[in-house]
């Protein structure tokens, strides 16, 4: 008869033990995710600083290209690369800021310069008011130039929440301009309209349309 005793006590015993170790593990857990900082996707006030200085585009680099685009210079391939949006399928947008047909772009990834249609720098289709673009490449070649830098650390240094994470991975002003130029939440009301069906492509700093910030909160 004492055998069965014993197995009962020895299953109680047990049973208080297994609930108090997950209690402890419930305390353990409670205070870990205390103590960590919220993911960025789920709080609109998360930052992320910068590991490494992002590197802006010179007034070196515009002049070489400038005297490259007035010279129509003969570049062997392979001498340079340049990278290159790929976004639409008519125009391209280079890194030195030259905006092509996607036919006149060379093996090397850069715009024929000595092509009659390839632009430099254009902010062709873009309002100066509102800083934003009725084409793609236009906005990523306007935004490269040296004389936006002041104006792009400005958009940098209001931007929070979500965006923060992906602002914080760009290396050079040739990235950032590829990342403000794609519409974004911001160049939307109502979740479903664009603000400027005509100019949805911005390079400057940009507001949260009022509908939004009424969604979200913002504005309590």
């Amino acid at each position: 008869m004492w055998p069965a005793a014993l197995t009962r006590l020895l299953k109680r015993r047990l049973a208080y033990i297994i609930l108090v170790i997950l209690f402890f593990v419930y305390v353990i857990t409670k205070t870990i995710n205390k103590n960590t900082p919220q993911h960025f996707l789920e709080s609109d006030v998360f930052t992320v600083e910068r590991t490494i200085p992002l590197v802006w585009r010179t007034s070196e680099e515009h002049l070489l290209s400038l005297r490259q685009l007035k010279e129509n210079p003969t570049i062997p391939i392979g001498t340079i690369e340049c990278r290159n949006s790929m976004q639409g399928r008519d125009l391209l947008a280079d890194d030195r800021g030259f905006v092509c047909e996607a036919d006149n772009i060379l093996a090397n990834g850069c715009c024929d310069v000595q092509h009659e249609t390839t632009q430099y720098y254009t902010c062709e289709t873009c309002d100066p008011a509102t800083h934003c673009c009725g084409i793609y490449e236009n906005c990523v070649s306007c935004c490269l130039h040296p004389e936006r830098r002041p104006l792009l650390e400005l958009a940098l240094e209001q931007i929070k929440g979500r965006q923060s994470m992906v602002y914080a991975q760009v290396a050079d002003q040739y990235e950032l301009c590829l990342v403000k130029c794609r519409t974004n939440s911001h160049s939307v009301e109502h979740e479903n309209r664009y603000r400027d069906p005509v100019h949805r492509f911005c390079y400057g700093p940009t507001q949260a349309h009022e509908s939004q910030i009424e969604v979200s909160g913002m504005g309590s």
